[in-house]
């Protein structure tokens, strides 16, 4: 089975990134001719930042922002504007892609070998070392087993 094949093991790791992005804010951008953004006028040398976690964090975007939800990726397609894990624009993490590709074949890699169980079902706060975010403690996990695997059963990593 390929892992490009799995839209939910996408959206949890969509998921992840929506409430732990790698990075809190965007590059900084400067104005370089006067615009008017959402009633703002900017005038040339100001400075913009957006704000990747608070963005991830909008009620009117993301209900219940705080809940860990992999589904409202499989219900809704969002825009780079909304979901931006990896920044944005023509300065997006030339990495983000590979990255993602990382995460879904450690997980789906993992899984697919383990049996796990949290050890606390509270959820983690996230904690923000520099321009990074990552779960505060840890996501702490108890090894119950391994799955027992047939030859046919093993994931591939190309479609």
């Amino acid at each position: 089975m390929s892992i490009i094949t799995l839209p939910y093991l996408s959206a949890v790791c969509h998921e992840a990134l929506r409430i732990y992005p790698t990075q809190l804010f965007t590059f900084p951008r400067l104005v370089e001719s006067p615009i008017e953004v959402m009633d703002y006028e900017l005038n040339p040398g100001t400075i913009l930042i957006g704000n990747i976690y608070s963005t991830h964090q909008r009620e009117d975007l993301y209900p219940k922002p705080k809940e860990f939800q992999p589904e409202r990726f499989l219900e809704k397609q969002f825009s780079p504007y909304e979901f931006l894990p990896f920044g944005g624009g023509s300065r997006v993490c030339i990495g983000g892609n590979f990255a993602l590709f990382e995460m879904k074949l450690v997980l789906a890699t993992i899984l697919s070998s383990y049996q796990l169980a949290l050890v606390s079902q509270r959820p983690e706060r996230p904690k923000f070392g520099g321009l990074l975010g990552y779960p505060a403690s840890g996501v702490k996990m108890i090894i119950h087993g391994r799955h027992q695997h047939q030859q046919q059963s093993k994931l591939s990593i190309v479609a």
